[in-house]
């Protein structure tokens, strides 16, 4: 269960990061592609006749909590890795704690490489949500046009 809900935080982690927008339209944004990587790894660790129920399962945790992760970073926290994405070096942290709500944030970028449309920054992010335990995930962001980080499937 703890790997699923690493990715699920992964998923609505990795779309605040740089995404402009209102809270609501990241919650939503986390909650979809939360509950695809659930469901995801649901087939991947449910066998047989459980596979269906993992998969049921994991599409619910992944949704909830990518929902819960894309609603709790605000502008400034998106503004703070997008920040350590453009001006980190690779394995070097920037970490932050939100002074309105508690959640602290660690993101560290682990790899740069370029691609067709420009630079794309592998990086870890680890994250203590409402004071919960600290989850670490992985995920690649591409710089766009207009400055901003996206999420890579």
């Amino acid at each position: 269960m703890k790997r699923m809900t690493r990715l699920g935080m992964l998923a609505g982690i990795a779309l605040v990061v740089g995404i402009s927008g209102c809270g609501t339209t990241q919650a939503r944004q986390g909650e979809v592609i939360g509950g695809v990587v659930g469901g995801l790894i649901g087939n991947q660790i449910g066998d047989g006749s459980g596979r269906t129920a993992a998969i049921i399962i994991g599409t619910l945790a992944g949704s909830m909590i990518g929902r819960e992760v894309g609603e709790s970073m605000d502008q400034n926290d998106r503004m703070y890795a997008a920040q350590t994405l453009n001006d980190n070096r690779t394995g070097e942290s920037m970490m932050w704690t939100n002074p309105d709500n508690g959640n602290v944030y660690e993101v560290t970028p682990t790899r740069t490489y370029e691609v067709e449309t420009g630079p794309c920054r592998e990086f870890t992010l680890n994250a203590s949500v409402g004071g919960g335990p600290n989850q670490e995930v992985y995920s690649t962001a591409c710089l766009q046009a207009d400055g901003s980080w996206k999420l890579q499937p």
